[in-house]
């Protein structure tokens, strides 16, 4: 009887003070997350939710992916992309608050995990026969392929590489590719190979910036976390331009201005 009385009230002052179930939902705040970001979220995530109790639950995906995703509905509070096109994209298209801010520049990698391969400046190379497989992110989806058919074809590498070019859906798969030797080298962002899973891992060369157009990485604040979530979505979205979000990114190989 007691029990039932219990949560009778229960469900009473949750009609009666819906400020209650307002602070239960804004104590977690739903990000996604472009993948060559995912090293540094777990220390920016583990930060955050010690200066605030707030948790973070992270949803990883390629940039173009991530967007479509939002596009169609999905329930994120802050979107953390790779590039600044596609956050443009849903600003304009009334998915974000306000228009993309630039957290931090990227930078691009080639990296192996063969004893036998020891990545170049000049990348010369991806053209020996014993590269059989180079893998790179999508360039339809993922920034970093952009910036890795770039660097290629600045040095008039992309057609004559082009049989040799294995695809990963994201970052995160590009990476797989290439620690599990299913690719002999591949493109990837300085922030893996810095990250406490692949340190000391292979061997990698940061490619010139000039060879490829800035991997300038911004953020938006999602119409669906001003909407549902507003508190915990913004403390976010501001946290991630504070001065021990800009350290964390700098450890991990990122240019920050």
């Amino acid at each position: 009887m007691k029990k039932a009385m219990l949560v009778q009230w229960l469900m009473v002052s949750c009609m009666l003070f819906p400020g209650i179930t307002v602070r239960a939902q804004d104590a977690k705040v739903t990000v996604a997350v472009a993948a060559n970001m995912q090293y540094a979220l777990k220390t920016l995530k583990t930060q955050f939710e010690k200066e605030t109790g707030i948790q973070v639950e992270v949803i990883l995906g390629s940039s173009g992916k991530l967007t479509q995703q939002i596009q169609e509905g999905a329930p994120f509070d802050v979107f953390i992309s790779a590039d600044t096109k596609y956050p443009l994209t849903l600003f304009q298209n009334k998915f974000a608050t306000d228009s993309p801010k630039v957290y931090a520049n990227g930078v691009l990698v080639l990296w192996s995990t063969k004893s036998d391969l020891k990545p170049e400046v000049n990348m010369q190379l991806l053209l020996m026969d014993k590269v059989k497989k180079i893998a790179i992110a999508n360039p339809k989806t993922a920034p970093y392929g952009v910036a890795a058919v770039e660097i290629l074809k600045r040095y008039k590498l992309y057609d004559k590489l082009q049989k040799k070019l294995v695809y990963g859906e994201s970052i995160t798969q590009t990476n797989q590719f290439i620690m599990s030797q299913s690719a002999d080298i591949g493109f990837t962002a300085k922030s893996a190979v810095l990250s406490d899973e692949m340190l000391g891992k292979g061997t990698w060369v940061e490619i010139a910036h000039n060879g490829y157009s800035p991997i300038e990485q911004a953020a938006v604040l999602l119409k669906h976390g001003a909407l549902n979530n507003k508190e915990s979505s913004e403390k976010f979205y501001n946290f991630l331009y504070s001065k021990e979000a800009k350290k964390i990114y700098e450890r991990f190989g990122y240019i920050v201005k």
